[in-house]
């Protein structure tokens, strides 16, 4: 019973860091498509977004588009 309430723990926090990732990775991708010119080559930063877990979309928003 005490190992059950362990395991509804985990999966309630997890759950939102997954769904928070999906979301990020998704808005990152569009972005990606999106953008003329990018800080690299388009696919570079389309395997760090889908391969980076969290990190890569945010490091995609913070370091791969370019100021117009």
């Amino acid at each position: 019973m005490n190992e059950t309430l362990e395991l509804s723990k985990m999966v309630g926090l997890l759950v939102p860091l997954i769904i928070l990732q999906l979301i990020l990775m998704i808005i990152a991708l569009v972005l990606c498509v999106k953008t003329e010119e990018t800080r690299g080559p388009k696919l570079m930063w389309v395997l760090i977004i889908i391969f980076g877990q969290l990190i890569g979309p945010i490091a995609f928003f913070l370091f791969g588009r370019r100021q117009a």
